[in-house]
C-alpha cells in the first residue's frame, strides 16, 4: 500500500467525491471495477497535498492508502482501490499559510530580477502576521 493525498468536499455532513459524488467514509476501503486509467476511471491521488490541490478544490484534505491496479500519470494517480486513512478540514488560514509558503519560496529568484521592488517581501510579512 502507498500513502497518498486528494481533496474532497462536504456535503450534507458527508465527505463526498468532486465527480461521480462518491460518499467516502474514513477507514472504508472504495474500489472502482473496470480499466483503471487517470482521468478516464479510478479513484484519483497524489503524492503531495499542493498537488491534489492542483485537481480538485475542496473543504477536505484527505490522507489515503491506495492498493490494487495504480496508474500514474505526472503528479496523479489512479487507483482501483482506496481508503481515508485521516482527514482534515481545509480552511482560509490554511489557504493562506500554503500562499505564503510558496511566496518565500521564490522571493529570492523575484528580487535577483528586481532588486529594488521590495513590495512582494512586504506583502509576505503583512500576510505573516
Amino acid at each position: 500500500m502507498k500513502t497518498r493525498y486528494k481533496f474532497l468536499q462536504l456535503k450534507d455532513d458527508q465527505i463526498v467525491s468532486k465527480n461521480g459524488g462518491l460518499v467516502w467514509k474514513i477507514g472504508e476501503w472504495q474500489h472502482v471495477k473496470g480499466k483503471i486509467s487517470p482521468c478516464n476511471n479510478g479513484l484519483h491521488s497524489s503524492k503531495q497535498p499542493l498537488d491534489a490541490l492542483g485537481y480538485v478544490y475542496g473543504e477536505v484534505l484527505a490522507k489515503v492508502e491506495i492498493k490494487g491496479t495504480i496508474k500514474e500519470e505526472g503528479d496523479k494517480e489512479a487507483s482501483s482501490d482506496m481508503r481515508i486513512i485521516k482527514a482534515w478540514k481545509w480552511q482560509k488560514k490554511d489557504s493562506v499559510a500554503l500562499s505564503i509558503f510558496t511566496a518565500k519560496m521564490c522571493i529570492d529568484n523575484y528580487e535577483k530580477l528586481y532588486p529594488g521592488n521590495k513590495a512582494p517581501r512586504k506583502a509576505i510579512e503583512a500576510a505573516q502576521k
